[in-house]
Formats: C-alpha cells, sequence, structure tokens
C-alpha cells in the first residue's frame, strides 16, 4: 500500500502503509527500502530540513484487518496510534511525536508552515470567523475566488 509519495533532497520518499513503514525508492533496483517503522497506518508526508513529518493514523478495524501491520506491531508489543512523528532522515530515529488520543482517529495529511509563529484554526461556528474570512458580496458570487485575510479587530 504505497501512500504520499514525495521528492526530497533527490529521493522518492514514501510510505508502505499497510506495513507501518517510512522509507524511499532505490530507482536503479525499483524496490522499496524502509527506513523507519512507525506504529499505524501512514498518511500524509512533509519536511523540513532532515526532518520528515509523518501522519499516522490507527487502523480501521473493518477495512484494513489482516495486514502486515497487525504482524508488525504485535513483533514490538506495540499498540497503533494517531499522531504525527519526526523523523531524522539520516538516522532514521523518531526524534519527536505527538499523539492524539480520544475522537480523533484517522490523519489524511500533512502540511508545513515555513515560518509560522502562531498558527491557529478556527471552526465555523464562533464569531470569530467573520473576523478572518472575507468573502466577495453577494453581487460578484460568480467570480471565482474567496479571498481569506486577516482583517483588524
Amino acid at each position: 500500500m504505497p501512500h504520499s509519495p514525495r521528492w526530497h533532497n533527490g529521493r522518492l520518499w514514501m510510505f508502505e502503509s499497510g506495513t507501518g513503514c517510512f522509507g524511499s525508492v532505490d530507482l536503479a533496483r525499483g524496490r522499496f527500502e524502509p527506513l523507519t517503522f512507525c506504529p499505524g497506518y501512514l498518511r500524509g508526508l512533509g519536511f523540513v530540513s532532515n526532518f520528515a513529518i509523518v501522519g499516522l493514523s490507527k487502523p480501521r478495524e473493518q477495512t484494513f484487518q489482516g495486514l502486515p501491520l497487525d504482524e508488525n506491531l504485535a513483533s514490538r508489543d506495540a499498540e497503533a496510534c494517531c499522531g504525527v512523528m519526526v523523523i531524522n532522515l539520516e538516522s532514521g530515529d523518531i526524534v519527536h511525536w505527538l499523539k492524539f488520543e480520544g475522537d480523533v482517529v484517522e490523519l489524511y495529511d500533512v502540511g508545513i508552515l515555513p515560518e509560522v509563529q502562531r498558527p491557529s484554526a478556527i471552526g465555523l461556528v464562533k464569531d470569530e470567523i467573520r473576523r478572518v474570512l472575507r468573502m466577495k458580496p453577494v453581487a460578484d458570487a460568480g467570480k471565482p475566488d474567496m479571498h481569506f485575510a486577516a482583517a483588524s479587530a
């Protein structure tokens, strides 16, 4: 189950999501070379310098049963988790991680926000969205694009 192929520093990196392995493709041999095992179904890959940012999900029990991931977890006495891991591309070491517990069990992608110091997410219900998103008037509704801009309070 190859997933999230990305070029970075002259190499093709990707996941073998069904095994829980992150690695790169040896293009000369045409095969996947695992670098690191991560305890979850892998989806979403980004890079910062010499580090991979990897998204993990808990496997869907009905959809993804019987994958090698199950055996890999059992052999390591590990449990699948949902979260984000930071992997050193030289050593394969997991140098940081963030684990999500509770209702969040799946991630679909990760995004890198370079040079952002205080990112935030807003919901669609609270009033703060009116100060952050500005949409075209209804008369311009047929024209493309919404404008996203931070407005002054």
